[in-house]
């Protein structure tokens, strides 16, 4: 738990993000620089590469030393490289914010990337160490794919009225990621199409899964107190939460696959944190983790979005649709934007300061002014929780 608030000390002045999708064209080292490029761009002129005391990058598999900035920038300065399954880019924001706020460093950049489709693999890159065969040997999509009728057979909704909560979810999603010239698949898809599509996993479908993506994102981080000296529109972070869980979840008796223990907690963290009393009331819309429909479905009640039991009627009365009471995923989440394992933590951000500065076109909100963004890593009963809150003003 953390013991001392992190609420307004630093602030992110500066973003990049190129596009997700499939970089065929451009290497790691190519996508770093134009993600770096277009955060010190953005500044407008305010800071030059030089001025960065330090980078911290997230990358799971795509660079195995700080050189993954160094190199491509032919910049040797500190940096520092970050991994921690899918939150590997919300890392990377963290330590470089704590760094700023201990007063080492002035200027800081935090950066994510990931070049999946140089691999001949379907998903993810990185290989897991060996264990004593205890492990349960699942895909991802496999394992995500028990919260669906664990979630139905706890609340009492019938399986065919889930199946229309998840389409909804990708429907949604899809939708918003129409919206977005950033985004991997920008064609929004039916219902019916959704529902039609291949099974991968029990109630899975091809739809119900986030994409494999190439992509890199950046922020560039200083002092609340300087913020103003390098922008009108600084984002000021207001929470940073994250919980690593025992790994003991499977072992457990109590796990019971509709809800992460470990979004629970950071959530909760994040909240005290952040002053944050009522989270539907209190913030505009949220990027959440959704690699897979049934995974979003109950992070909205692990973020106290929706009661317990409840968010599947939400989902379907619109809440967090676009134009519902609390937005969630405006740019188009995992769905739309696949997930370059290093990056999607900054793209969460980076959707947040464009959303804050009014520049996120044709899905832009009115007037938002706190924000939540959660990232999960691992696999039910095994897994890491990021969330942050960031705010358009101090206070």
């Amino acid at each position: 738990m953390a013991r001392n608030s992190f609420k307004d000390r630093v602030a992110i002045v500066s973003m990049g993000c190129t596009q997700f999708k499939e970089h065929w064209d451009c290497s790691t080292d190519d996508l770093v620089v134009s993600a770096i490029e277009e955060c010190v761009a953005s500044s407008n002129g305010s800071v030059s590469l030089d001025q960065v005391d330090a980078f911290w990058v997230g990358t799971q598999g795509s660079g195995m030393a700080g050189v993954t900035v160094s190199r491509p920038m032919h910049t040797p300065v500190p940096v520092t490289r970050v991994e921690n399954y899918c939150a590997t880019g919300s890392d990377s924001v963290r330590n470089a914010a704590y760094a700023v706020a201990s007063g080492a460093y002035d200027v800081v950049m935090a950066v994510g990337v990931e070049k999946l489709k140089d691999s001949p693999y379907s998903g993810l890159t990185a290989a897991w160490p060996p264990s004593d065969g205890a492990k349960v040997d699942w895909t991802a999509p496999a394992s995500f794919s028990v919260l669906a009728p664990a979630y139905a057979k706890r609340y009492g909704v019938d399986e065919s009225k889930l199946r229309e909560v998840l389409t909804h979810i990708a429907w949604k999603n899809h939708q918003n990621g129409a919206l977005n010239p950033k985004a991997q698949f920008r064609k929004a898809v039916t219902k019916e199409t959704i529902e039609k599509s291949p099974k991968v996993a029990g109630m899975l479908g091809v739809f119900d899964c986030s994409g494999v993506a190439d992509g890199a994102a950046t922020a560039l981080i200083v002092s609340a107190e300087d913020a103003h000296k390098y922008t009108d529109n600084p984002m000021y972070i207001k929470a940073l939460s994250l919980t690593a869980g025992t790994g003991g979840g499977l072992r457990e008796s109590t796990l019971d696959f509709t809800s992460f223990p470990e979004v629970e907690q950071s959530a909760r963290e994040a909240y005290a944190q952040a002053g944050v009393k009522y989270p539907r009331k209190e913030i505009a819309f949220a990027e959440v983790h959704d690699c897979f429909t049934p995974t979003e479905l109950v992070l909205m009640e692990d973020l106290g979005f929706s009661e317990r039991g409840n968010a599947w009627r939400d989902v379907l009365d619109g809440v967090f649709d676009l134009d519902g009471e609390l937005p969630i995923n405006p740019d188009g989440g995992l769905k739309s934007f696949g997930h370059p394992i290093g990056a999607s933590g900054l793209r969460m951000l980076y959707e947040c300061w464009l959303q804050f500065s009014g520049h996120a076109g044709d899905r832009q909100l009115d007037d938002p002014r706190l924000a939540l963004t959660h990232n999960l890593g691992g696999q039910p009963g095994e897994c890491v929780s990021f969330v942050s809150i960031v705010g358009k003003e101090i206070g």
